[in-house]
């Protein structure tokens, strides 16, 4: 157990913002209000996973939608209590602890607002290790623990109480709820107990955040270079480094989808990357190579400063290093590839982990 402040909060954004491959939302709209929220309740506690009894009732907080909608719907901050509230009114249990269900960079804020706000620690775990767009896509989901019951929420005041025969329909139904609440809403889902996220959740992932970002604050401190750094620390590969030529994004069926487009530079004079997202970056390939492909991470930095862009940062003429990153094992299973591997979204590629795809120089 220990205390986050608001050094811990900017360093645990920027390293959400990483490992969250380009979604889970705007880091900067999820930092200020984890930042109002310590300003106005205090410090919050973080949990190591064995530090929760196996009979806690631990429920995740995230936002759910397409990642450009917050750009001019940031949340307030009471949807998320709203949510957490009326799930608890359900349950008829107190909720011992929140916790991120993924890692991205408003979705690892919301929890530690909320935690602030209600005095409740948070649980120093998640269900991704990195970011996905689709509810039933968690470690959670691979080892049969439901979805719901499951509580949305809007800045209107709306909530929707969802009990779904499987997580899949939970999905479905949530996005169609989110997208008539306006895009994106503040969700409470996924309610456990202590024994099931000892036993399915991915262990550590606001440290390594922390970590992270720490890496990349205290590279540009001592003038070295952040990309490297980062490297190092995520135990990732430079997968290209090139100028944004093209982006075509959309905001379609609730989710952020599009394509960015990578001139080469430097090494990859020549080239041209093609990066493909949905909400989260899925696939990056030139016209002859794969590079990387999910459920490995792909995360695209400044190629100066080292910080992470998400899929709605992407500017026209930005120079970018884009890297890749091994996902856990538990996405390496038969069944992890099945819900979250490529053909599941429509590419016609096999899976082929990043470092056998960097060791083969890219496959054709």
């Amino acid at each position: 157990m220990r205390k986050l402040g608001k050094q811990e909060i900017e360093d645990i954004a920027v390293g959400a913002a990483l490992l969250g491959t380009g979604g889970g939302g705007d880091p900067y709209i999820g930092k200020l209000m984890a930042l109002q929220a310590i300003e106005e309740y205090g410090e919050i506690t973080l949990l190591d996973v064995d530090e929760v009894p196996d009979d806690a009732l631990v429920v995740p907080s995230a936002m759910m939608g397409a990642p450009t909608v917050m750009l001019e719907k940031a949340p307030s901050g009471e949807e998320a209590t709203a949510a957490f509230k009326n799930l608890e009114d359900y349950l008829g249990k107190k909720i011992f602890a929140t916790m991120p269900i993924e890692a991205g960079g408003v979705n690892s804020m919301v929890p530690l607002a909320l935690a602030a706000k209600l005095g409740l620690p948070v649980v120093d775990v998640d269900g991704m290790g990195r970011a996905f767009p689709e509810l039933q896509m968690v470690t959670f989901y691979l080892d049969g623990i439901a979805a719901t019951p499951m509580v949305l929420a809007d800045e209107k005041g709306n909530t929707s109480l969802l009990s779904t025969i499987n997580n899949v329909w939970t999905e479905r139904i949530a996005r169609a709820a989110t997208i008539e609440m306006g895009g994106s809403t503040m969700t409470a889902i996924y309610p456990m107990t202590g024994k099931n996220i000892k036993e399915s959740g991915i262990r550590n992932i606001l440290s390594l955040e922390e970590q992270i970002g720490k890496t990349i604050r205290l590279a540009k401190q001592n003038n070295v270079d952040p990309i490297k750094e980062v490297l190092n620390k995520a135990n990732g590969f430079e997968l290209f480094r090139g100028k944004v030529s093209d982006i075509n994004r959309k905001t379609e069926a609730g989710f952020a989808r599009g394509v960015a487009t990578f001139e080469g530079i430097n090494e990859y004079k020549g080239e041209k990357l093609e990066l493909r997202f949905q909400n989260e970056h899925l696939i990056a390939q030139t016209e002859k190579r794969l590079l990387c492909v999910t459920p490995d991470l792909i995360a695209v930095l400044d190629a100066e400063t080292g910080l992470p862009i998400t899929t709605e940062g992407i500017r026209y003429g930005a120079r970018c290093v884009v890297i890749g990153m091994p996902c856990h094992p538990k996405w390496r299973t038969e069944k992890g590839i099945e819900a979250v591997g490529p053909k599941y979204f429509g590419y016609e590629v096999g899976y082929v982990p990043v470092e056998e795809l960097v060791k083969e120089g890219g496959i054709a």
